[in-house]
C-alpha cells in the first residue's frame, strides 16, 4: 500500500490506496505494507529555520495579504521578473513574505538558513531531507518555471541564495527514507521511501488522472480553480494566471485563481440567516430563469482576488440590489458571482480554453448538482464527477508515492470512472454570457473603487 499525506491550511489528511486503486483508509488497516509515502499541502507558505533547524517564527501562509508592496518591489528591482518566472508578483506567493520578513523582522531574516513550504517541514521531519517538488517550488516565485530550476536572479531579488534553499526533484522522485524512528512507532517495514510530492492543486490532477495536455479540472473549495495540463510552460501574466510545473517531469499546467467560492456561500448563507449552505442552494434554485435575468450581481471579492484582477485588497458587493429583491434573489447572486468569477478564470486560460472540451469538477461545492449545472452553464463546458474525487490532493500523494516506487505512469495515473456528467444548457448558457459580459464590464471598470477606503487613502 501507499500512504498519501495532504497537509492542508486546517487539518492533516491521511489517505492509504492499494495497488489495485482502492483507497484503505479504515483503522483496521495495518501500515506494516506501506512502501512508500507521498506528500502534498497547502502552498505558498513561508517556514523559516534557523541554524540549528529550528523554526524562527509561526509560518506566514497562502492567504496572507500584508506584502503588497514588497510585491511591487520585486517587480521593480527585476525587470526580467515575469519572464523569468512566468507569474504575477502576488501577496499570497513566498518570495514577497521573505522581503516582507527582511524589512519587518531583520533579525529572523538575518538567522534564517533554510526556507520551506509547509509539506517540505513536514518532509524534513519524517525523514531529515531538506527537499521540495517543482509544482510547490512553483508558486515561491524563485523558480524559473520553463527551465524548472532555481533562479539565482529572482533569490537574490530576495535578498536570498540557493543554499536557502532545498533541492528540487520531480513529484515522482524519491526523496529519502522514512526516519527508523517512525517505522518503528507506526508498525511499518524498517525501509519506507518518501516521494517529493506535490502542491495540493498538482496532486489532486495527479489523483484524478489528469496528467496530459488538454486535461483539467474546476475546483469549488473554499477558493476556486480552474486547472488545465500542459506540455509546455504557457504564461500568462497580464492576466493573472499561474503558469506553474506540473508534479510529473516535462509537464506544466495553467491555473486560474479566485479566492472565494464555497467560502462566499458559506459567508452569505450565515449573513442572510439560511440554517446552512445547502438551503441557500436550494433557496436560489427557487428562482425562475425570468426571475434571475432580474437578480442582482455579486462580486465575490471577500478575500480580495487573483486571477483576472491581482487585487488582495478588493471588496465584495451587491450590485444592482433593489428593495424588491429578497434573500432567494441575494443567494442565487452568490452561486451565480462564483461561476461568473470562475468565466473570468476559463477567459484568461486564452489558447488553452478551446483545448478543452470538458472539466472534471471537484471540491465541496461540487456536491450540490443544482450549482454543478450552473457552473457548466456559465463555463459553456461540461462537467464531470468522478468516483472518489472528494479524496483530493491525499490521493494524489499516494499516487505519486506509487510512482516513485517504479510504477508506471500508465498504471497508475488512471482517470477514476465517472459518476455523474452535466451537460451545458444552451438556453441557460446563453443568459449567463450576457450576466458575464455585465459582471466582467463592471468589476473591471469598478475595481478602483472596489479597494477599500483605508487603503486608497
Amino acid at each position: 500500500m501507499f500512504l498519501g499525506l495532504d497537509l492542508g491550511t486546517s487539518e492533516l489528511k491521511a489517505l492509504l490506496l492499494d495497488d489495485q486503486h482502492q483507497v484503505r483508509a479504515s483503522h483496521a488497516d495495518a501500515l506494516a505494507q506501506v512502501r512508500a509515502v507521498g506528500l502534498s499541502g497547502q502552498m505558498h507558505g513561508a517556514v523559516l529555520m534557523g541554524e540549528q533547524q529550528q523554526v524562527l517564527r509561526p509560518a506566514i501562509l497562502w492567504n496572507d495579504g500584508r506584502s503588497g508592496a514588497q510585491c511591487e518591489q520585486l517587480e521593480a528591482r527585476l525587470p526580467a521578473f515575469r519572464q523569468i518566472t512566468g507569474n504575477l508578483a502576488m501577496p499570497g506567493f513566498t518570495a514577497p513574505k521573505l522581503l516582507w520578513v527582511q524589512q519587518h523582522e531583520p533579525d529572523v531574516f538575518s538567522r534564517t538558513h533554510h526556507v520551506l513550504l509547509p509539506k517540505d517541514w513536514l518532509r524534513w521531519r519524517l525523514t531529515g531531507e531538506l527537499a521540495t517538488d517543482m509544482s510547490d517550488a512553483s508558486g515561491t516565485l524563485w523558480l524559473a518555471t520553463g527551465l524548472r530550476e532555481w533562479s539565482d536572479e529572482l533569490l537574490q531579488a530576495s535578498g536570498l541564495q540557493r543554499r536557502h534553499m532545498p533541492r528540487l526533484c520531480e513529484g515522482n522522485e524519491m526523496t529519502g527514507w522514512l526516519k527508523p524512528e517512525w517505522c518503528q512507532r507506526w508498525g511499518m517495514p524498517a525501509r519506507v521511501a518518501v516521494a517529493a510530492g506535490a502542491g495540493d492543486n498538482a496532486a489532486s490532477a495527479v489523483g484524478m488522472g489528469l496528467v496530459q495536455p488538454g486535461q483539467g479540472f474546476v475546483s469549488l473549495g473554499t477558493s476556486g480553480v480552474i486547472f488545465v495540463c500542459a506540455d509546455g510552460h504557457r504564461p500568462n501574466p497580464a492576466q493573472g494566471l499561474h503558469a506553474f510545473c506540473h508534479a510529473l517531469p516535462g509537464r506544466w499546467h495553467q491555473m486560474s485563481v479566485m479566492l472565494s467560492a464555497a467560502s462566499a456561500v458559506s459567508w452569505a448563507a450565515q449573513r442572510l440567516a439560511f440554517k446552512d449552505e445547502a438551503s441557500l442552494l436550494a433557496a436560489a434554485a427557487t428562482l425562475s430563469p425570468s426571475e434571475r435575468v432580474q437578480a442582482p450581481l455579486f462580486f465575490p471579492y471577500l478575500s480580495g482576488e487573483r486571477t483576472p484582477h491581482n487585487q488582495p485588497l478588493a471588496t465584495a458587493s451587491w450590485w444592482g440590489l433593489t428593495a424588491a429583491h429578497d434573500t432567494a434573489d441575494m443567494a442565487y447572486a452568490v452561486a451565480e458571482g462564483v461561476a461568473l468569477g470562475l468565466c473570468d478564470g476559463l477567459q484568461a486560460l486564452g489558447e488553452s480554453q478551446r483545448m478543452l472540451s470538458s472539466l472534471s469538477l471537484v471540491g465541496g461545492g461540487a456536491r450540490s448538482a443544482w450549482w454543478a449545472q450552473l457552473l457548466a452553464d456559465a463555463l459553456n463546458l461540461p462537467l464531470t464527477l468522478h468516483d472518489g474525487a472528494q479524496e483530493g490532493a491525499a490521493l494524489g500523494a499516494a499516487r505519486l508515492a506509487w510512482l516513485s516506487t517504479g510504477a508506471s505512469e500508465q498504471d497508475v495515473c488512471v482517470v477514476p470512472p465517472v459518476s455523474q456528467r452535466f451537460e451545458p444548457d444552451e438556453a441557460s448558457s446563453r443568459s449567463l454570457r450576457e450576466r458575464y459580459a455585465r459582471f466582467s464590464d463592471t468589476s473591471r471598470g469598478l475595481m478602483p473603487w472596489m479597494v477599500s477606503d483605508s487603503t486608497r487613502a
